[in-house]
């Protein structure tokens, strides 16, 4: 099966905000700091509830035959609408393995409120048996189905006080990790026209998730230690052909943590 690791990355709905509290005429960065303090006003966290986040980047590895994908959905002047309409378009052609860090939690949820929004057609994702017997008793929906493999979900053993962050494994497992970036910068980012860098800082979160879904495959058994080696060179080869900075990176560090 096509294996697709994702992550994305989200920003304030701003033209919700402004409806939501009758703001219309202040700028982004005002409005955000509105939704911000609301949150923490009501709940004691200034984590925006999901429908309120809008989706910046998607990012993914692909793994499919003998191929190996590290990519961003669209470029930095998609729409919303487009970069997910993309995602599952990705899913209609490929019908992937989805594989995620908390995407039950937060990516997927996120990925349904703006596919809500934004009328995206996502047909097979939503498929549970109507027309595809197969998906009955394995879909992308189901928590413990595994056409989409939530691993920190897993891992934990589905229990909330046994979950992790994507950090702390992938420095369990002598992985790059965050690199100076993370998911509470990428709003500061966005409001600087940075989006090159929350794209780029996507696609090294997807790096790590795949990292450890290989390490995941190999200890429940889906890869031996022949075939989990050579998994790591493709992806090591991958990443050597590539002319961009972050790749190369996420490379460098990725070697130097494997040193002795």
């Amino acid at each position: 099966m096509n294996t697709l690791v994702f992550d994305i990355e989200t920003v304030p709905d701003i033209e919700l905000g402004r409806r939501l509290y009758e703001v219309a005429d202040l700028d982004e960065a005002s409005v955000g700091k509105i939704m911000y303090f609301k949150q923490k006003q009501a709940r004691q966290t200034d984590f925006l509830p999901l429908p309120q986040h809008r989706v910046v980047a998607i990012s993914a590895v692909l793994r499919r035959g003998d191929e190996l994908h590290v990519f961003s959905v669209g470029d930095e002047s998609s729409p919303e609408k487009e970069l997910v309409q993309r995602f599952f378009d990705g899913i209609e052609r490929y019908g992937p393995e989805l594989v995620s860090w908390n995407g039950t939690g937060f990516d997927l949820p996120v990925l349904h409120y703006r596919s809500l929004r934004h009328g995206v057609n996502a047909a097979r994702y939503w498929e549970i048996g109507d027309s595809d017997r197969d998906f009955r008793y394995n879909n992308y929906l189901g928590r413990f189905h595994w056409r989409h493999l939530d691993l920190m979900d897993v891992l934990s053993g589905y229990q909330f006080g046994g979950r992790s962050s994507l950090e702390q494994v992938a420095q369990l497992l002598g992985l790059p990790g965050k690199l100076g970036m993370s998911g509470d910068k990428v709003w500061d980012c966005y409001l600087q026209g940075r989006l090159d860098d929350i794209r780029n800082y996507c696609e090294t979160d997807a790096l790590n998730t795949y990292l450890i879904y290989l390490r995941f495959q190999l200890v429940r058994g889906q890869l031996d230690e022949s075939r989990h080696a050579a998994e790591l060179e493709m992806l090591r080869a991958r990443l050597e052909r590539s002319e961009k900075p972050h790749l190369q990176e996420f490379l460098a560090a990725w070697e130097r943590s494997q040193d002795p």
